[in-house]
């Protein structure tokens, strides 16, 4: 559980401006003020209507405590490698090995796996983990978590990729921080600099471009931003990626998120959106809707396990760690 200390606190975030809020205070029994933040609509854009809702935080001092939850979905028919989350590597399955990685995350309150799986739920509660079983119908692994963070009591979710057995517990720690500072933040997510160009051309690599305060301007499989002055688009794999006159590093997008839970429950009741569809990259969604994402650039660079090929390098990884 982290700390907010601040005077101006807005778990939703949404439009500047667009919103009013008074404190409501009363006390439980265990003897701490809960204070609820009534927001308005005042804005002439229409928002969904739990976005006027309350939030509810324990206040001790003049400190609000923000309850966190992780959520790993893991489902087992991947497309392009069936049944991954159950894969051997170093005598346990990959879902084993993400749990208890992130168990360690220091920000979490909480850590559940989302799945759609009868076997994969039944090997998490096996080594005493926390499964909840969804529809087999979502499209997508924030649509998955969303299921489960109606029925929680929690004001940030994270949303943990169940096929990255080397998740670092700081990298989820970096990627909550934001809220902490920032309250009138939504969604974060991370990135790393991308530092070779082959992979900046790769559209299995996604690429991410920031503003100056860090917020995502878009997302894309494409290698954004385009070097001009690169006359050389088929440069060796060992070039550095930096634009020569404005230092710019591109930065590759790291497919972990957090949300505050109502952005999360707002963004998984939006259809899929054009660029979206077109990219094939769900978090284009929250942009198309007007949702700031919040990009923390940090200097780990996780392996997504896709194909027999990622299995067997991660299972070497490990080997020899």
């Amino acid at each position: 559980m982290i700390a907010l200390c601040t005077q101006r606190l807005s778990i939703f975030g949404g439009v500047e401006g667009g919103f009013t809020a008074q404190e409501v205070e009363t006390v439980t029994s265990a003897g701490l003020r809960e204070v609820t933040l009534v927001r308005g609509l005042c804005a002439p854009r229409q928002q969904p209507s739990w976005l006027a809702q309350s939030v509810c935080m324990l206040k001790r001092g003049d400190k609000y405590a923000v309850k966190i939850v992780g959520i790993i979905p893991a489902r087992y028919e991947a497309v392009r490698l069936p049944g991954k989350a159950l894969a051997d590597i170093a005598g346990q399955p990959m879902i084993e090995h993400v749990y208890q990685r992130a168990s360690q995350a220091q920000s979490l309150d909480e850590l559940l796996v989302a799945t759609d799986d009868e076997r994969i739920a039944q090997v998490v509660r096996d080594f005493g983990g926390q499964a909840v079983m969804t529809s087999p119908e979502h499209k997508s692994g924030s649509d998955r978590i969303a299921e489960v963070a109606e029925d929680l009591e929690c004001d940030v979710v994270v949303n943990i990729q169940g096929d990255e057995p080397l998740i670092k517990p700081a990298a989820i720690d970096a990627l909550v921080e934001p809220f902490a500072t920032v309250p009138e933040l939504r969604m974060s997510t991370l990135a790393t600099r991308l530092e070779d160009c082959s992979n900046h051309l790769k559209p299995s690599v996604v690429k991410v471009v920031v503003d100056k305060e860090g917020f995502a301007l878009y997302f894309s499989r494409a290698p954004i931003p385009h070097f001009r002055l690169d006359t050389c688009p088929m440069c060796p794999d060992n070039r550095p990626r930096q634009h020569p006159q404005s230092g710019l590093w591109p930065l590759w997008h790291l497919g972990l998120y957090a949300y505050t839970r109502p952005t999360l429950l707002w963004l998984s009741s939006l259809p899929q959106t054009p660029l979206e569809i077109t990219e094939g990259l769900e978090q284009l969604r929250a942009l198309e809707n007007g949702c700031p994402i919040k990009v923390i650039e940090v200097e780990y660079q996780g392996i997504s396990v896709d194909t027999p090929e990622d299995l067997e390098l991660v299972r070497r990884i490990m080997e020899e760690e």
